[in-house]
């Protein structure tokens, strides 16, 4: 039999595993994670019998391939959960689909609800138009935002950079309210300096006149997912103990169907003999292993794939290429309370009247944080005492080594409180329990040695049996939809030699169409 070595436990390292042994009886997979958890980042975390979700992930899909495998591995909500059945809410239900008061195995149906705190005030994400939203900008700065859009839609720019792509989309004054300093805190860089490819990746299909557009419409159209830009969905799946619990119940299965999941066994060498790949060297604390394979899929982040190829092996200039990309790596505050500040003035009914956001993109100036999450709101089952404590998620993002990340755990933790009290958001008296948690290489970034990428993956390309899966295995800041894409079409190119197209590998999430309409 031969063997697929597959590098990374997670979406998309996991989606190869399960979809070749669905394909095929010939191919046995081998999974190898460098670290002792599933879900690479997409990973839930528990502490203290409270759950955090890394980055916040909403199953949404346009692809149906995808969308049946999630529900394969967790089908859909039969019955209400614990908070709908309390507040007698209304949500969508899958005729003969489980009972989440009675299994895990199940993924709910929550309502998007997603905000921007900005001016101590909330604005709708993406910005609507809506009289609250023109009353909290202000009489001046409305004006302002519409003479700038309108500015915007005669003259475009040429799109050089990130700051072009999104003026063109929204005007200067909403860019300089809502993006250029957001941006910046996420990156660390000014959007100047950023590539417009971040852009039309993670807001295309998205503008004011799409939005404005969306408002008219809305009486008259029949509620769908599939007919809106994928920041406008009002509806998501979402497994009841949060996304590890799809990735952790997808590894059981796998090793159920035959294949392996290795943990702790990092890849430190690969080997290979002209153009294809013929073993890796594993890690696995002080023991070395030479594993040897017929096909090789990699997750791993691109700059740590050529450092294992060696630097005498490869071509000079995509080695210096892909070891100098860069990344942004995260930091995550689990912080337990009584209660928030922040008053629920929505219509959505929420335990204990908590506001309804699943997250809130902060924009205030005067602190660091750069969202928050509230758990309670993407299951209840995700909190311990879901009725009389809140779980939230303070969200940093950072590079590995800089102040912030090398600041110890307490210290971080009681500035990272601070910041919240200091824009009203909680009072610190209400802290019952708190938490870090960093994560490296959460993000690809879209500057530096990345505007010569296309040469690393023509060199890729050339190894006739390595297939490049997934977020930090392209350097692409792809969603999860998109990293299982990339995964299912490289088994595809395995299994049947005719698909072996590793351009549509690659093009996942580049094709508008593909991303706006079905």
């Amino acid at each position: 039999m031969k063997k697929a070595i597959i590098i990374g436990a997670g979406p998309a390292g996991l989606t190869a595993a399960y979809t070749m042994l669905k394909k095929t009886k010939d191919i046995k997979p081998i999974i190898f994670e460098a670290t002792g958890d599933i879900g690479g980042i997409s990973k839930t975390v528990e502490y203290h019998g409270n759950r955090i979700d890394i980055g916040g992930h909403r199953f949404f899909s346009k692809n149906d391939e995808v969308v049946n495998l999630w529900n394969e591995i967790l089908p859909l909500q039969g019955t209400p959960s614990y908070d709908d059945i309390k507040l007698e809410r209304t949500t969508t239900l899958t005729e003969g689909g489980p009972d989440p008061e009675k299994t895990d195995e199940v993924m709910l149906r929550r309502h998007r609800v997603s905000r921007i705190l900005f001016l101590h005030k909330f604005f709708d994400y993406p910005i609507s138009m809506k009289f609250r939203t023109f009353k909290n900008m202000g009489f001046k700065r409305t004006m302002k935002s519409g003479f700038g859009y309108l500015k915007s839609a005669i003259h475009k720019r040429k799109e050089n950079n990130l700051e072009d792509y999104m003026i063109n989309l929204f005007g200067r004054p909403l860019y300089e309210m809502f993006f250029e300093d957001y941006t910046a805190k996420v990156w660390g860089r000014n959007p100047k300096e950023i590539s417009p490819d971040w852009g039309k990746q993670r807001i295309k299909g998205l503008s004011l006149s799409k939005m404005i557009l969306n408002v008219l419409k809305k009486p008259f159209t029949k509620k769908s997912n599939k007919n809106v830009a994928a920041s406008l969905i009002e509806e998501f799946s979402y497994p009841k103990k949060g996304p590890g619990e799809l990735y952790e119940t997808m590894a059981h299965k796998i090793e159920e169907m035959g294949g392996e999941v290795k943990l702790n066994s990092e890849i430190v060498k690969v080997n290979f003999e002209g153009n294809k790949i013929v073993s890796v060297v594993i890690k696995n604390g002080d023991k070395f292993e030479t594993v040897e394979g017929d096909y090789f899929i990699s997750s791993m982040p691109l700059k740590d794939l050529y450092i294992a190829f060696g630097k005498e092996n490869v071509p000079e200039e995509e080695y210096n290429i892909a070891t100098n990309l860069v990344y942004r790596d995260f930091m995550t505050v689990g912080l337990l309370v009584n209660k928030l500040l922040l008053k629920n003035e929505t219509k959505y009914k929420t335990l204990s009247n908590i506001v309804p956001d699943t997250w809130i993109y902060v924009q205030e100036r005067e602190v660091k944080i750069g969202r928050l999450q509230i758990f309670n709101n993407w299951s209840p089952y995700m909190v311990k005492d879901p009725d009389n404590t809140v779980w939230i998620g303070l969200e940093y993002f950072v590079n590995e080594g800089d102040e912030m990340w090398n600041t110890n755990d307490k210290e971080f933790i009681d500035f990272a409180i601070d910041e919240l009290a200091k824009i009203l958001v909680i009072d610190k008296k209400d802290v019952l329990d708190s938490t870090l948690i960093r994560i490296k290489k959460a993000y690809p970034a879209y500057f530096d040695t990345y505007k010569d990428i296309d040469k690393v993956k023509e060199h890729l390309n050339s190894f006739d049996n390595l297939y490049c899966v997934g977020r930090n295995g392209q350097h692409r800041y792809n969603n999860m939809d998109h990293s299982m894409l990339t995964a299912m079409l490289a088994v595809d190119a395995i299994v049947d030699p005719a698909n072996n197209d590793k351009k549509a590998i690659w093009n996942v999430n580049e094709e508008k169409e593909y991303h706006e309409t079905k």
